[in-house]
Formats: structure tokens, sequence, C-alpha cells
């Protein structure tokens, strides 16, 4: 018997392709593009699922993972610091 989890994918531009990371379990992947990193972002927790054993599972799967924007305050450079 199977069931569906709704995970966290989080993807990332990294010079001439895209990495992916599942923030609850910790696994990541890569692709050349948006799509291809999520695809091979899923066969990898999939794949992880099919061969961990449940206390690898518990001891890696977070319960609770929150993404949410958050609003620094940044110093704005001066013109010296903006010149370099």
């Amino acid at each position: 018997m199977s069931r569906t989890l709704q995970l966290t994918a989080v993807i990332e531009r990294e010079e001439d392709g895209y990495v992916a990371t599942c923030q609850e379990l910790g696994i990541v992947s890569q692709g050349q593009t948006v799509e291809d990193a999520r695809r091979n972002l899923l066969e990898a927790v999939e794949g992880f699922f099919e061969v961990a054993s449940p206390s690898e599972i518990r001891r890696r799967l977070k319960k609770e993972t929150y993404v949410m924007p958050i609003m620094p305050t940044v110093p704005t450079p001066s013109a010296k610091q903006a010149a370099r």
C-alpha cells in the first residue's frame, strides 16, 4: 500500500543548471532546467523511500517545515563601496 506525502522542493539556479533540495529529508538533486531538477528530485526522494529502513525514514523526515519570506534590513552601500 502506498500513500502520498506533501514535501517541499527548493530549486535554485547554479551556474549552468538547477539544484533541487527536499528540505524535509535533506536530499539533493539537479537538472538542466527547473522541471528537470524537480523531476530528478522526485525520483531521488521516491528511491529513498523504496530502500530506506523505517528507522532511517523516521530519523531523517522532519515533521514540520515552514517556508516563508523574511524581510531583513540591508545597509545601502556607500558610493566608495559600490565602486568596488
